[in-house]
């Protein structure tokens, strides 16, 4: 195996920040020693979030096995999630922050997964992936990022299961969508209705030369159709049927944005 020198373009007060909080959580499990000081176990954790390379290469490059990179990476993304801010408060943050409008929007993390793993697959993105609902201040500063769900789960969908239109609605913000199918609160999503084709045009208006009320009417001289004025006739029965229109209706990785907006 080579190895090589790479970057990460994160500054230095994110890995100080990361560093700070695995030191004070060591302190309180009372762990003495491990194989990774704490500033190279965020380090390490940082180029796992940063750059999505295998716990394979980062072990290898970290000089630890596969298993402890894969322990130290669960360790800190776990304290971080314990750090964000609940729904609830993030909309109240908002709330008195003052923003004309929030964004709502979702985004899909990939993962390495096999092709029979189907409800992680999203059809959309056509990949396999996390679904993870975002809200943002105007500014696209992050507000609030929800758990994850299998990537086959629909925006619309991950925003039901955790309630964040309804959070929203309730603390009377005006949501801003990314995507123009998706609806802001108290709105319906616009439609589209789909041209008539041209075969299917409205009735024509009755001729002086077709049927009256007191004449029999006759058929179309071609066949299997019938005349155009039989069903507005005013002779037809009462559940003729009425002419109709043809229409239809029709609809980064959020964890280091967020520790660059804790810091």
């Amino acid at each position: 195996m080579l190895f090589y020198r790479a970057a990460l373009p994160l500054s230095s007060k994110t890995l100080t920040y990361v560093t700070g909080i695995i030191r004070r959580h060591l302190a309180s499990i009372g762990s003495r020693w491990r194989k990774l000081p704490p500033a190279r176990q965020a380090l390490l954790v940082l180029a796992c979030l940063r750059k999505g390379e295998t716990f394979t290469e980062l072990a290898a490059g970290f000089e630890v096995s596969a298993t402890t990179a894969w322990r130290y990476v669960n360790e800190v993304v776990e304290l971080l999630a314990a750090r964000a801010p609940k729904l609830k408060k993030a909309v109240r943050d908002a709330k008195e922050a003052g923003h004309a409008y929030v964004i709502v929007d979702g985004t899909l993390i990939p993962i390495d997964r096999v092709a029979k793993d189907r409800p992680f697959y999203s059809g959309k993105h056509k990949k396999h992936g996390m679904n993870l609902q975002v809200i943002a201040s105007p500014d696209g500063d992050l507000l609030w990022v929800s758990g994850a769900l299998p990537g086959s789960v629909h925006d619309k969908k991950a925003e039901w299961v955790w309630g964040v239109i309804a959070e929203l609605e309730a603390a009377g913000l005006v949501t801003l969508p990314i995507r123009a199918t998706r609806a802001a609160p108290g709105r319906r999503p616009p439609t589209r209705a789909r041209a008539s084709p041209s075969h299917r045009k409205r009735p024509t208006a009755p001729t002086p030369g077709s049927a009256g009320p007191g004449k029999e009417q006759t058929h179309s001289s071609r066949p299997g159709t019938s005349s155009a004025s039989c069903a507005v006739a005013p002779g037809a029965p009462g559940n003729s049927p009425e002419p109709s229109t043809y229409c239809s209706s029709a609809r980064h990785n959020p964890v280091l944005t967020g520790l660059k907006r804790a810091q």
